[in-house]
């Protein structure tokens, strides 16, 4: 039988609003694209990371929000660049955590909890 590989994984993310959704990702640094098709779907990618977003009409965020784990290489660099781009939701601070990742939460107004972290210095 033939091994198989796998070669990569997008989350798909419940929306309310596709065009609101795609724009906030784009203010976070992703590349954002509607489906070109008559469903209400759409792609963001930034460097090797890919999440799909999904309009939802049943979606209410405070009962079917994501959580999604975002490992980068500088979470502080990060956190600045979403913080000055003024994006909607909380965003909290970087800390280190026991686990050795520096890391923050950013929880936008769909609900989708963004955990960012990377690697401590050792």
């Amino acid at each position: 039988m033939a091994q198989v590989t796998f070669t990569s994984v997008a989350p798909v993310i419940p929306v309310r609003d596709l065009d609101a959704a795609l724009e906030r990702y784009r203010r976070l640094g992703f590349t954002a694209d509607a489906y070109d098709g008559p469903d209400r779907y759409g792609f963001v990618e930034r460097g090797s990371v890919s999440l799909h977003l999904t309009e939802w009409a049943d979606h209410d965020p405070t009962r079917t929000g994501a959580v999604i784990y975002l490992y980068v290489s500088d979470a502080d660099a990060l956190h600045a660049e979403w913080k000055a781009s003024g994006v909607e939701g909380r965003l909290g601070e970087p800390e280190d955590t026991p686990y050795k990742l520096r890391e923050f939460t950013y929880t936008d107004v769909e609900g989708t909890a963004h955990r960012v972290g990377s690697p401590l210095a050792t």
